[in-house]
C-alpha cells in the first residue's frame, strides 16, 4: 500500500512539475491564435506580389489572362510584364511626382544569343521599392535562364546587391564598362547611361548568355 501511495505521490509531482513548466514556456510565447493569424497574411504577400505591381491594390489581382506567345519570356506575363511590338518584355510604372505621367521600369529582351535586362532609373534615382525589385527581376532571370547551383545564385544576388546599393549611394558612376558576375557564363553587370529614348536617367543592366541547347 505504501508503495502505490508513493507512485501515486511521484505521478503527481511529475504531472505538476510538466504544467509549470509548461505554464513557463506558454508565458514566453504569443497567443497560439495570433501566430496562425499572422502567418496566411504573410505567406498571401509573397504570392500574389508580382514583380511589375508597384500598387498594392495591383497585388490583389489574379495575373493578367494575356494570350499565349511562343517567347522565351512570356513567362514574364504573370509578372505583370508586357510584350511591345519589337518583342521586349516590359514594366510600366506611374511616376510618383507627375500625374498621368508613366515611364518604362524594367525591360529585357532577347538578342542573338544573349538577355539584356534592364532597371531603369529616372534622372538617376530608384523610386521606391524599385532597389529590392530589381533584384528579384534579375534574379528570376538568371534561374531560368543561366547553369548556376544555389550556392552560386546566393553569391551572384550578394554581389548585385551591392552593386545595386551602391549605385543607389551614388558611389558608382555611369559608364559603359561592364562588371564580370559570374565567370562561367560571362555575365556582366553596368551602370550606364540611356542613349535612346524619352527617359532621361541611368539604367542597371545585366547581360546574360543564354545556354546552348
Amino acid at each position: 500500500m505504501n508503495i502505490i501511495v508513493r507512485l501515486f505521490g511521484a505521478i503527481v509531482l511529475q504531472v505538476s512539475a510538466l504544467a509549470a513548466m509548461s505554464s513557463m514556456a506558454m508565458s514566453d510565447v504569443p497567443p497560439l491564435r495570433v501566430y496562425t493569424q499572422k502567418v496566411p497574411a504573410a505567406s498571401q504577400r509573397k504570392t500574389t506580389q508580382r514583380i511589375c505591381s508597384l500598387d498594392p491594390i495591383e497585388d490583389l489581382l489574379p495575373p493578367p489572362q494575356t494570350k499565349a506567345s511562343n517567347s522565351l519570356l512570356s513567362y514574364l506575363a504573370e509578372q505583370g510584364f508586357t510584350q511591345n511590338q519589337e518583342g521586349s518584355w516590359v514594366c510600366y510604372a506611374n511616376d510618383p511626382k507627375k500625374e498621368g505621367r508613366y515611364f518604362t521600369l524594367f525591360k529585357v529582351k532577347q538578342v542573338d544569343s544573349r538577355l539584356i535586362a534592364s532597371s531603369f532609373l529616372d534622372e538617376g534615382n530608384l523610386i521606391q521599392g524599385q532597389e529590392n525589385r530589381s533584384l528579384d527581376f534579375f534574379m528570376m532571370l538568371i534561374e531560368r535562364h543561366m547553369n548556376t547551383s544555389q550556392e552560386n545564385r546566393q553569391g551572384i544576388r550578394r554581389y548585385l546587391e551591392a552593386f545595386v546599393s551602391l549605385v543607389k549611394q551614388g558611389k558608382i558612376k555611369p559608364t559603359r564598362r561592364g562588371f564580370l558576375f559570374d565567370q562561367p557564363n560571362r555575365a556582366l553587370v553596368l551602370y550606364h547611361t540611356l542613349s535612346s529614348g524619352n527617359l532621361k536617367g541611368t539604367g542597371i543592366t545585366i547581360n546574360i548568355y543564354l545556354p546552348k541547347s
